[in-house]
């Protein structure tokens, strides 16, 4: 039986999606915009995507935060695949508690995690000689943010993982290292895909975890619009946005058609 849908649910949404992405819209198109102040349209020019070739500030801030979203993933991707693997196929004691405790970093505001993480590595500094805030300390800050994040998608796919499979490989005859490479790796691959490109987004937009535990020359492009808004908005401010903006969307969007390849699979 069809439900008939109401024109004010069609409202609804559209009214939705205009509140969502008319700012976003707004800061792509003016990125476009040849008046270098203000908010009239003054003709269309990609010259402020073009200075930003020259710009050696934007484009280290660009090269630390590439650095950063791809070391902290590839480490948070190996520690969460781990983690997820232990808590879906072995028992331990407190393994429940467990559970949700690792759901608090991802609940909790980023303020309170970029406290913490900066009252840590204060504490660190004064029993480690050398030990200073910069991309080592942005790094491993963003690592224990993405770390949930991966297990739980992770997890959540291994949750459909049949361990019939592995059982019918090792009755086969194949080793526990041959049966989670031919089995259980390409079951989880989506999982780890996904849950690896999320946290790529999470550290490519992150700001405030990275502001509390960044130091001299490790200046990431969230950072570097901050500071460049204080001293007012410019058309390379915008750019700089839909530049992020643009990679946060492919992302999200590859993300999406993963799981969706997945979902068809199954």
């Amino acid at each position: 039986m069809k439900t008939r849908r109401s024109p004010l649910t069609g409202l609804a949404a559209v009214l939705v999606f205009v509140f969502l992405y008319a700012p976003l819209a707004v800061v792509l198109v003016f990125s476009f915009n040849v008046a270098r102040h203000g908010t009239m349209w003054e003709g269309f020019t990609v010259d402020w995507y073009l200075r930003l070739l020259d710009n050696q500030a934007a484009l280290a801030a660009a090269f630390n935060t590439l650095q950063l979203a791809c070391t902290s993933t590839l480490f948070a991707t190996c520690l969460g695949t781990a983690l997820a693997y232990g808590m879906s196929r072995y028992e331990f004691p407190g393994k429940r508690l467990f559970h949700h405790v690792l759901h608090i970093p991802v609940f909790i505001p980023d303020i309170v995690l970029a406290v913490a993480l900066l009252l840590f590595f204060a504490l660190v500094r004064k029993f480690l000689a050398g030990f200073e805030l910069g991309m080592t300390t942005m790094t491993l800050a963003h690592i224990t943010l993405q770390i949930p994040f991966i297990a739980i998608v992770v997890r959540a796919r291994m949750a459909d993982c049949d361990p019939q499979l592995e059982e019918a490989a090792a009755d086969l005859g194949a080793g526990p290292w041959l049966t989670f490479r031919h089995v259980t790796l390409p079951l989880m691959m989506p999982g780890i895909v996904a849950g690896s490109l999320l946290a790529f987004t999470l550290s490519l937009d992150d700001f405030v975890v990275s502001f509390f535990t960044t130091g001299p020359g490790a200046t990431t492009l969230p950072i570097l619009i901050y500071s460049s808004v204080k001293r007012g908005i410019t058309p390379e401010i915008h750019a700089l946005a839909s530049l992020i903006l643009v990679v946060s969307a492919a992302t999200v969007v590859t993300v999406a058609f993963l799981r969706g390849r997945t979902e068809v699979k199954r």
